[in-house]
Parts: structure tokens; C-alpha cells; sequence
């Protein structure tokens, strides 16, 4: 106890959990649980890579508490987490977590144990989807882990503090100012502050910043974050087409003084901008023109077939990763050889980098500064042109794989930017093979943690720019090889379920050619997040029929031609239904998704024949695919 408000909780000790010391009621004024692949896998994560002599902070529970029991404010999702991960891990867990007025809910938590073990005879229509999709998600999570003894140990170090509000609190309007509160400061803007500071002069602090800032906006393309009269620093820094590598020497960046940049930023001529007018007007600082909160008016991406249309482009991470990413490629090459983690981990940001500049510029703190700044603005031009994006055209909520750069038409003022295929666009499956194979690799390592590819392209691109746009494609598919030799040469053991690696399975559609299958429509098929692995044989068949596989050994339940990827959302359509019943009553949902699963379809005939004879006979296709590709 911190004091009388504020208990500081351990989530499980050696005798208990945190469901032991009171009754939590969510009220309806929540919403139901929410969290999805994304928050459960970074929890996961982060539990498994807290360190030996660390703690681990999952942050704050709000409750008010009446008698025994505590109604949750603030921190729900996390805390129905948890109970689901406890129940997951095979703890003893009391009933102490209940939804008020939700049915579905609190028949889902009552049911737990029975929904674990993959029990049939539970009330569907009764089963709130969000709660046992988030189970499932954890069971294939765990089943992942290297080490579960280690993650169970971790659990102990987790820390979280239960702050309870005072008596005859509003408890609605409490709920509705926690929810629109302001952003705190991040690790990013303590970075950018801490590297502007090793620098001397305040020109060179007003170049760091300008480029930081335009970098740190990952929504589109670098230069279009550079938004200035008559396009002069895109000019200067890209080339006049705005699609030249910029340097990576600090000295060769087009604008090195104060008055440059003032002359850049601000123009006495510029009337289209009223805002850029009252700089000029207010005397403005450059610290405040150069700040994130400073509005000023942006260019237009436009569509080279039709100026009127506009293009959104969504990074497939965010700024501080970013970051990290680029941290790694400046090290690789003739820098100081310093090991950083390779897990990449935007909660410890400001330490990767304290860590380096301790051990290899803490002489020439101000030297890092500049280098890291030019590797940053050339890094990210790589990543805008040669990694892909999400493209988002007109009412477009979906989005497309996109992988295009920019170029323009007019000239001076009038100079336009519109997006082409990043490779020869009048080729476009060279485009498109680059295309496959990222989106291959994107939606196979989920978590911004472990995607490892995107350095080692943008590595590639840095130091070895001309060999590598060459065969762009190939460097890709050696990354996405890399792990799928370690499965094909694990002792042969195929048969290992949730825990074969989706790029094995990505990557086998990847290479599925529609010769030798011309069953298939190819026209439609897209990489998409399937990242719940299906039994197409269950492990427990609604019929009521006992698991054909259930004793045989060579003839798993769980081997890899009974296997394939799916979204978790069909995976629960799917259920445990029978090969041959899942076939005919998804036909149009199987006709869209993996290449493997309509293979799988498409020659399934009964149960039995799938045992016998089916399932072996594809799985020695499939793995003789890879092998012939990998090997």
C-alpha cells in the first residue's frame, strides 16, 4: 500500500493473483472487451522480454470501491487480459470479473475453462465473440512461446496500481474527462530534444529539427512534408522531379544557415497563405514555426490519371520505430560495430539510443547528431519508395498493398506531385512481385517488434543502392527463406499446429503457380492478415465423431497438410465442423482466402479419405514446393 488510495499490485505472487483480493464489476458504461491481435501479442511480448533484474509496469487500474467489490473506471481491457491469460496458463483463477448487465459476457467468463478446452456443448448464441476470440488468440500465443516456465516467472515482476476514487465520486463524469485527457509527452519528443542538444550552433539545432519533424509525419511521402514557397527545399533536397536519393554527408544538405532556412520556410510574396503571412506579421520564433502543433497549409498528392482525385498513403509502422529501424542501418555500415538488441522495442527508445552514444560517442555527441540526421532523411526516402504502404483511393476505407514513388509535373510554382509505380510502371509485374512478397512478409511478422525485413531491405538500399533495385525481389524472398529453412530443416518435424511460422505458409502462396493449379483464381488473391492457423480436420469434430488422428503418431492432428492460414473471424465460422461440411458451406468465404485452403477445398472429398490418403498426398506437394524454393 502506497497510501490509502494508491495499492501497488503484483498481478501474481507465489500464493495468489490479483482476482483474489476482491470482486471486479465492469459497468455497462464500458464497452465490451476489444483488445485484438495487436494489444494481446504486445502484451505477451513485452511480459516475455522484461529482463532479469526489471519490473514490468501494465500501468493503472481506476476503481471506486464499494465494501468488497471495485468497479472499474479506467484499465478494463487490461484487466479482463489478464484474466483471460491466467485462465489460458492453467491458473486457478476465482470468478471475480463480471460485466454489469451483459449477458454474454458473463457467460463467456463463466464458461471459460469449457471454451480452453474446445468443449461443443456451450450455448453459441450466447458466447460474446470479442472474449473468446481474445481466448484463443492468448492459447496460440502461449503454445508460441520458447520458454513458458520463463513468461510464468515474468508474471511476477508485472506491476500494477489500483488508484481508488473518492467516495460520491461522479463516477460518469469521471469516466468521460479519463477518456478525452491530453497526450502525454512521448519518448520520441524527449529523444528529439536530447539529440538537438549536443548540438552547438542554432543553425544546425534549426536543420535537426526541420527534418526531424517532416520525418517524424509518417502518413505519405517525406517530401511532401517539406511544404515551402515554390517548392525550393524539395527542390534542393530531392531533385526536380522530388525522387533523387538525398545525401547522406551532413555537409551536402541544401540549406545550412538561419536565413535559409527563414527564406524557406516563410516568403514576404506568398499570399496564398494567410497563416504564412501572419508569421512574418507576429514574428513568430523558427522553434515555434518548426513545431508539431504548427499549422500550415500541405500539397496535394495527386493521382497522375486524374489530378482531381486524392491519394492516401498509411505507413505500416509508426514514428518510433521508425527510429529504431534506422538507428540499425546507421550502425551498419562503416560505424562503430555496437550490438544493439534485435528486438525492436519503442518503450525503450531513449535507452537504445543513450546506450550506443555511451558506449560509442560520448566523445562526439554532437558528430552522432548530425550523422544520424542526414541517415535519418535518406533512410526514410528509401522506406517511402521501396516499402510498402497502405493506399486509400477516394471512399477506398480498405486499402490496397502500394508500393509507388513520387514524381511531377509543372514547373516552379505550379509544380504538381503524383504517385507511379516505384519500378518501371510500364512493367508492372516487376512492381507487382515486390508487391506480393512484402505484403507476404508484412502480414506474417505481425508485431512491430520483429520486423526485421524492413531493416534489412532499408540496410541493403543504403549501402548497396544499385544492387540491390535490381533484385529487389530476390533480396526479399532471401529474408522470408531465412526462417523457412530453419522449419524445413527442424529434424523434419512438421507437425507442430499453431506453432508452424505464417511465413512458411505466406510464403508457399507466394510461390503457388497457377499452371500446376488451374483450378484457381488468382485475380483476386491478395495478402491479407489471416493469422489464425485452421485445422482443416478439427482437433474435436462437432459431429461427435472421436479425432480420426487422435492416436496416430505419423498422421498428426497437427501436421502441416492439415494446416492452413485464416482470418480469425472465419476461424470461428468454421468451428469444428468436418473437412467436407466446411467446404460446402464456405464456399464463397474459401474462393477469397489462402491459396493452400482452396487447394485444401477444392480436393477434399470425406473425412476418412482425407486421412487416408488426401492429406498425406498434399502435404508431400506443399513441402516439396518449399524445399525446391528454399533448399
Amino acid at each position: 500500500m502506497i497510501n490509502d488510495s494508491v495499492t501497488k499490485l503484483n498481478v501474481i505472487n507465489e500464493n495468489e493473483n490479483i482476482f483474489d483480493s476482491g470482486k471486479y464489476i465492469i459497468p455497462l458504461y464500458q464497452r465490451e472487451f476489444a483488445w485484438e491481435e495487436k494489444q494481446l501479442q504486445q502484451l505477451i511480448e513485452d511480459i516475455d522480454d522484461i529482463g532479469e533484474n526489471e519490473n514490468y509496469y501494465l500501468g493503472s487500474l481506476i476503481v471506486y470501491k464499494n465494501k468488497d467489490k471495485y468497479e472499474v473506471i479506467d484499465g478494463q481491457q487490461r484487466l479482463t487480459a489478464l484474466f483471460l491469460l491466467f485462465n489460458c496458463l492453467g491458473f486457478k483463477v476465482e470468478n471475480n470479473l463480471e460485466f454489469s448487465c451483459r449477458k454474454k459476457s458473463n457467460y463467456t467468463l463463466n464458461n471459460i475453462k469449457a471454451l480452453i478446452n474446445d468443449k461443443n456443448d456451450l450455448d453459441n448464441d450466447l458466447i460474446e465473440i470479442g472474449i473468446k476470440s481474445g481466448i484463443k488468440l492468448l492459447i496460440e500465443l502461449i503454445e508460441k512461446l520458447d520458454n513458458k516456465d520463463k513468461f510464468i516467472e515474468n508474471l511476477k515482476k508485472v506491476i500494477l496500481y489500483r488508484i481508488e476514487v473518492p467516495e460520491h465520486t461522479d463516477l460518469n463524469h469521471y469516466f468521460e474527462i479519463m477518456n478525452t485527457r491530453g497526450e502525454q509527452l512521448e519518448q520520441q519528443d524527449i529523444l528529439k530534444a536530447e539529440l538537438m542538444s549536443y548540438l552547438s550552433d542554432d543553425n544546425d539545432r534549426e536543420v535537426f529539427a526541420t527534418i526531424w519533424d517532416a520525418c517524424s509525419d509518417m502518413t505519405g511521402y517525406v517530401q511532401m512534408h517539406f511544404v515551402r514557397k515554390n517548392n525550393r527545399i524539395r527542390n534542393n533536397l530531392f531533385g526536380c522531379y522530388w525522387n533523387e536519393l538525398p545525401s547522406k554527408n551532413y555537409e551536402d544538405i541544401p540549406f545550412n544557415n538561419y536565413e535559409d532556412i527563414k527564406n524557406i520556410i516563410i516568403s514576404k510574396d506568398d499570399e496564398e497563405n494567410t497563416e504564412k503571412t501572419n508569421i512574418i506579421k507576429n514574428n513568430f520564433t523558427m522553434q515555434e514555426i518548426i513545431s508539431p502543433n504548427f499549422k500550415i497549409k500541405e500539397d496535394k498528392i495527386i493521382d497522375n490519371e486524374n489530378e482531381d482525385t486524392r491519394i492516401r498513403f498509411e505507413s505500416i509502422i509508426d514514428f518510433p520505430y521508425f527510429l529504431l529501424h534506422t538507428l540499425k542501418v546507421f550502425i551498419m555500415g562503416d560505424k562503430p560495430k555496437y550490438n544493439i538488441q534485435k528486438l525492436l522495442d519503442d518503450k525503450k527508445l531513449c535507452k537504445t539510443f543513450e546506450d550506443l552514444i555511451k558506449n560509442e560517442y560520448k566523445d562526439n555527441k554532437e558528430n552522432f547528431s548530425k550523422e544520424f540526421i542526414t541517415c535519418l532523411l535518406k533512410t526514410r526516402f528509401l522506406f517511402d519508395k521501396y516499402i510498402i504502404k497502405r493506399e486509400f483511393l477516394k471512399d477506398d476505407s480498405e486499402g490496397v498493398w502500394s508500393l509507388k514513388s513520387i514524381s511531377t509535373s509543372g514547373q516552379k510554382s505550379k509544380k504538381k506531385a503524383y504517385a507511379k509505380n516505384t519500378y518501371d510502371y510500364k512493367n508492372p509485374i516487376t512492381n507487382m512481385t515486390n508487391i506480393m512478397i512484402q505484403s507476404a512478409l508484412r502480414v506474417s511478422y505481425t508485431s512491430p517488434k520483429n520486423m526485421h525485413w524492413i531493416t534489412e531491405l532499408l540496410g541493403g538500399l543504403y549501402y548497396k543502392y544499385n544492387e540491390y533495385i535490381y533484385n529487389y525481389a530476390t533480396k526479399a524472398e532471401e529474408i522470408a527463406k531465412e526462417d523457412i529453412r530453419v522449419f524445413l530443416n527442424n529434424k523434419r518435424n512438421y507437425s507442430i499446429g499453431v506453432k508452424t511460422p505464417h511465413i512458411v505458409l505466406n510464403f508457399l502462396d507466394y510461390i503457388i503457380k497457377p499452371k500446376e493449379y488451374n483450378f484457381l483464381n488468382y485475380d483476386d488473391f491478395v495478402f491479407e492478415f489471416r493469422n489464425s492457423i485452421e485445422h482443416w480436420y478439427p482437433r474435436n469434430p462437432s459431429d461427435g465423431t472421436i479425432p480420426i488422428w487422435e492416436e496416430d503418431e505419423d498422421g498428426s492432428v497437427d501436421r502441416f497438410g492439415n494446416l492452413c492460414l485464416v482470418q480469425r473471424t472465419i476461424n470461428s465460422k468454421f468451428s469444428n465442423m468436418p473437412p467436407e461440411a466446411k467446404s460446402k458451406a464456405f464456399e464463397k468465404m474459401i474462393a477469397k482466402g489462402s491459396l493452400k485452403l482452396r487447394i485444401m477445398s477444392e480436393i477434399t472429398g470425406n473425412a476418412q479419405d482425407w486421412k487416408i490418403t488426401t492429406c498425406e498426398k498434399h502435404e508431400k506437394e506443399m513441402l516439396g514446393l518449399l524445399e525446391k524454393e528454399v533448399l
